[in-house]
């Protein structure tokens, strides 16, 4: 059985940071691709960042390039996102996935989520 868990979030003021994880269990870690997307209350989920099976290619949505940094350790199966300079409008819930393939926005796998509220 596959299980995919977040966690790190949690309440930060504006310009601080937080570091998300994931780790993911019940599938082969290093066959995978694996993204974050978030949901903010009265919206849409939204794509975050994603990351290919070895760490060479990585996305970011245009909303946190040069804040946000994914990055993966395969030896743990775990996923990781670094979160700088927040704002108050990254107040979601985070999700973790799994996805066979890269960047697909279908991913096979999903996680609860992790709430990030950062205060102004």
């Amino acid at each position: 059985q596959v299980q995919v868990v977040e966690s790190g979030g949690g309440l930060v003021q504006a310009g601080g940071s937080l570091r998300l994880s994931c780790t993911a269990s019940g599938l082969t870690f290093d066959d995978y691709a694996m993204g974050w997307f978030r949901q903010a209350p009265g919206k849409e989920r939204e794509g975050v960042s994603c990351i290919d099976w070895s760490g060479a290619r990585t996305y970011y949505v245009d909303s946190v390039k040069g804040r946000f940094t994914i990055s993966r350790d395969n030896f743990k199966n775990t996923l990781y996102l670094q979160m700088n300079s927040l704002k108050p409008e990254d107040t979601a819930m985070y999700y973790c996935a799994a996805d066979d393939d890269y960047c697909s926005g279908t991913p096979d796998y999903w996680g609860q989520g992790t709430q990030v509220t950062v205060s102004s």
